[in-house]
């Protein structure tokens, strides 16, 4: 159970960076840099303990299929991005996938 919530600090930590890499404006601005760096770091290294458990397909998976949909309602909460109909079509057919293969691969280990 430990590594499951290895991974969820390292999909938060991955979202913060990336989020903080907008806000940065290209490393122009010191406290959103520092986050991004600090995001990167903390996210890598739970992802490299989130694998000592857990299938590094089924994890990469996860981490990026959540990622992205997540990364997704960022943009569109906090910097006012669009997501229009394909692309929330697109989002629910990643998360099915990330929910199939959670549920139904033999592959996990719970």
């Amino acid at each position: 159970m430990k590594y499951w919530l290895y991974l969820a600090i390292a999909i938060i930590s991955e979202i913060t960076a990336t989020s903080s890499l907008k806000a940065s404006e290209g490393f122009t601005r010191l406290l959103p840099s520092i986050a991004v760096v600090i995001g990167y770091s903390l996210s890598f290294y739970f992802l490299s303990l989130t694998l000592k458990a857990i299938p590094i397909g089924i994890t990469y998976a996860i981490w990026a299929g959540l990622g992205i949909v997540l990364l997704a309602i960022v943009g569109w909460v906090f910097y006012g991005q669009k997501l229009d109909t394909p692309a929330l079509i697109g989002m629910a057919f990643i998360l099915a996938g990330v929910l199939i293969m959670n549920l139904f691969s033999k592959t996990v280990s719970h």
